[in-house]
């Protein structure tokens, strides 16, 4: 085998001269050993000649990238099975080789996901959660774990969890332990579980937070929302909706927080994308098609620089003065849904420069539950370039505040928010 005709060395590390037998004698036992050779030689011989046949039919030559691979890697494996002194955890290698090769191909968004993985990844992208359904972030203040908001029909809603509840303590085999103690990222382990199991704890709430309750609710599967609405409270004919990702849910969720606003007469509506990762591609074109007029909603290119577009809105349209909100952290999905409602004189844009993600990934699952992911194509907006690398510049570039930089953005309240003030301000250029 190439690269692995190592010689075989003794006890004192000199290389094994091969003994000659001088007797013309040869027993039965010799004839024996002699017949025995024979087959392991032929067996090897064939087990080569397959595995070059297979490589030739697989069309795997020593000129190409796999069989370059290949061939290192049988080396590599002969030297292991020969000397290794410790034992090899197959999955762990198998995972660990397909995630380098991903790694290596220069794709910053390709990756090997493990059944585990794979499995989360198609859970995140379907909307649905198992646990008690809340969000959270860390209460540095108090050390503990502040509930931002509860999805509606969930454990949490059920037993009365509310926004702005810190999680104090948690019991953990009947024993109570602060989320100070335990830290804020196994405090949070610990509240994940399977459906069925109860996660018990702690809360302080209200002014102050003196009142305390006590939680014991079972875990189960529930939606997530990834949409948030409310009027400003500055001035209530203004409407915010805040999507914070598209999943399948989000649609059905978008369509109804703006027929609830709208219902209520309200005149403008400022569409909040900040810090939006993206998500699923048709999720973002149903949403926009409640939005805009007949027309593309998005393009893609190949790469031999082909063109297609891959989903046209119907002719329902929202005729409302619109502005999209953006940061830095608004990517992806979150950018085609800000670049097409430019593209189309919808809204305008107020924020900073976006992500700057302009580019569609192709996952594709293995029988074994395993999956793997690659960029296959660019999407571009329904008129304007491919935004990739680049990001979008807003129409109004306005920073958050110093003094907010370091403040959760779920913390900050309307009235201190200056993007979403200089956002309203650029709703009432387009009222008037």
């Amino acid at each position: 085998m190439n690269e692995s005709n190592f010689p075989t060395e003794n006890a004192a590390g000199s290389i094994k001269e091969p003994y000659v037998h001088k007797s013309p004698k040869i027993s039965v036992s010799s004839t024996f050993f002699l017949v025995l050779v024979s087959v392991i030689i032929a067996i090897l011989l064939t087990f080569c000649a397959t595995l070059l046949l297979a490589k030739d039919m697989l069309g795997i030559s020593e000129k190409t990238t796999m069989g370059k691979i290949v061939n290192k890697l049988m080396a590599i494996e002969q030297a292991l099975d020969d000397e290794y002194v410790k034992e090899i955890d197959e999955k762990k290698l198998i995972d660990s080789v397909l995630k380098g090769y991903m790694y290596g191909i220069g794709d910053n968004y390709a990756d090997y996901y493990t059944k585990e993985e794979y499995a989360s990844m198609m859970t995140d992208l379907s909307g649905k959660g198992v646990g008690i359904g809340v969000s959270v972030i860390y209460n540095s203040e108090y050390a503990s774990i502040e509930v931002v908001s509860v999805f509606p029909n969930s454990p949490a809603f059920e037993a009365g969890v509310q926004a702005g509840d810190l999680i104090a303590y948690l019991y953990i085999q009947g024993e109570s332990v602060s989320v100070a103690e335990l830290g804020y990222e196994k405090a949070l382990d610990n509240m994940l579980g399977e459906a069925g199991t109860s996660a018990e704890f702690t809360v302080f709430r209200g002014p102050g937070y003196e009142e305390i309750v006590e939680f014991s609710i079972i875990r189960a599967e529930y939606t997530e929302a990834t949409v948030m609405s409310h009027k400003y409270s500055l001035d209530e004919t203004i409407g915010i909706i805040k999507i914070t990702s598209f999943d399948n849910n989000t649609p059905d969720q978008f369509s109804a927080a703006l027929n609830s606003l709208t219902s209520e007469g309200i005149r403008g509506i400022i569409l909040d994308v900040r810090y939006n990762p993206g998500g699923e591609l048709y999720s973002v074109c149903k949403t926009l098609d409640m939005l805009l007029p007949e027309g593309p909603v998005i393009r893609t290119v190949d790469k031999k620089g082909k063109e297609e577009i891959v989903y046209v809105s119907d002719e329902n349209e929202t005729n409302i003065p619109m502005v999209v909100l953006v940061n830095e952290g608004t990517a992806s999905a979150g950018e085609l849904f800000t670049a097409a409602l430019r593209d189309y004189e919808k809204a305008s844009i107020v924020g900073t420069v976006t992500y700057g993600k302009g580019s569609m990934q192709t996952t594709s699952p293995f029988k074994d539950g395993t999956g793997f992911k690659f960029t296959t194509r660019y999407y571009c907006p329904p008129f304007s370039d491919n935004y990739d690398g680049v990001g979008i510049v807003p129409d109004v570039v306005v920073e958050l505040s110093e003094e907010l930089k370091n403040v959760n953005i779920y913390k900050i309240e309307d009235s201190e928010d200056n993007q979403i003030t200089a956002a309203y301000n650029e709703l009432l250029n387009n009222l008037n």
